[in-house]
């Protein structure tokens, strides 16, 4: 499975139960990216999905649902690495309050590729890309 997360530059993703942000310009970004492959979301991130078209499945329990080859948006939950390819991190140029940060040990994976661009809400964005050594 493909994980796709968004953080601040401390790896922070949400406060007090909420996202710490959140910019059109990345999920439109997450669509381009992915392609036609499915993502899944919690409940709690279709808002942010609501005007993009595109194959989402959105379920309590999407963390057991995906496929190989699909993508998961995570935002509000932690994340089990066992079955995990690639990991997709949009990172915010800001620190932001976290109360819950990305747990996972990214000394696992290899960063293959960065692309920083302007979002919507922030002036610099940068998608890594890492993928799991084999």
């Amino acid at each position: 499975m493909n994980v796709i997360v968004c953080v601040d530059r401390n790896n922070g993703m949400m406060f007090h139960d909420r996202r710490q942000s959140s910019d059109r310009t990345v999920i439109q970004n997450i669509m381009d990216y992915m392609g036609d492959k499915t993502l899944w979301i919690h409940p709690y991130s279709a808002s942010l999905f609501e005007n993009v078209a595109g194959n989402i499945c959105k379920d309590e329990r999407f963390w057991e649902k995906v496929g190989a080859t699909d993508y998961c948006f995570v935002e509000n939950c932690h994340i089990n690495d066992k079955n995990i390819n690639k990991i997709i991190l949009y990172r915010w140029d800001k620190k932001y309050p976290a109360d819950v940060s990305l747990d996972v040990n990214l000394d696992k994976y290899i960063l293959k590729e960065t692309l920083e661009f302007k979002g919507y809400s922030h002036d610099k964005i940068t998608r890594e890309v890492y993928e799991k050594y084999e």
